[in-house]
């Protein structure tokens, strides 16, 4: 069973005049298939990117997620089903600078409503795993560049996501950062993780197990 698969998807935004974002858009990923997904700007990556991780919703069409019929689900369950099954990797990190690196995890744990007895054993672990453990308790704010990176697909991956979505993770990164930084989604495409990364950088290109390029509103090979 595929871990996504769009049928159809448009999305139109109510301006005037109307713009049209995604126009029928299809996509099926399946468990550990890696994709790489390209696009002038304004094309659409970011709204795509924002349905995939149900922080938005199509205008029309169909999206299932493990199984759900994403677009039929609450609010409530929205949130439940994206804390449970997506990790996000955004562009600007979203990182914590006031917070320690133990404590950006911890309200991630927090919000997916991890019990307090798993959450060090959690956050160790991953740190552990992204290379971060001897920045358990600094700031964020004073995190080198490819440390943040590392930190946010930290708090991306905690929970093993079904989907791990990445919107430029390696763009301003030297090339040992950036291999370092696909290595760990090597790591959870064998865990079986789909992974889909809206990029312009040619190395995760040739990364990817499948490009695609959004054009039109639609996805082509």
């Amino acid at each position: 069973m595929s871990v996504l698969e769009l049928s159809g998807i448009s999305k139109t935004y109510d301006v005037n005049p109307p713009i049209t974002a995604l126009n029928g858009l299809d996509l099926s990923v399946d468990p550990g298939e890696k994709v790489a997904i390209f696009g002038e700007s304004g094309a659409g990556k970011s709204t795509l990117l924002n349905i995939l991780g149900l922080l938005d919703t199509a205008s029309a069409g169909e999206y299932r997620l493990a199984g759900l019929d994403a677009t039929k689900l609450s609010a409530k369950q929205t949130d439940l089903v994206r804390s449970e099954h997506i990790g996000f990797v955004f562009q600007d990190f979203h990182i914590l600078g006031h917070r320690t690196v133990a404590e950006n995890l911890t309200i991630k744990l927090a919000i997916s409503q991890v019990p307090r007895s798993r959450r060090q054993s959690l956050i160790s672990s991953t740190l552990e795993q992204v290379g971060l453990s001897h920045r358990e308790n600094s700031l964020g704010r004073l995190l080198l560049g490819g440390e943040k990176q590392r930190l946010a697909i930290a708090r991306a991956i905690m929970n093993e996501p079904a989907l791990l979505l990445a919107d430029e993770p390696t763009g301003n990164l030297d090339s040992r950062h950036a291999h370092a930084i696909l290595d760990l989604f090597d790591e959870q495409a064998d865990k079986g993780a789909a992974v889909v990364i809206i990029t312009h950088d040619e190395r995760i290109a040739r990364w990817a197990k499948r490009v695609l390029t959004l054009r039109d509103g639609r996805l082509h090979a």
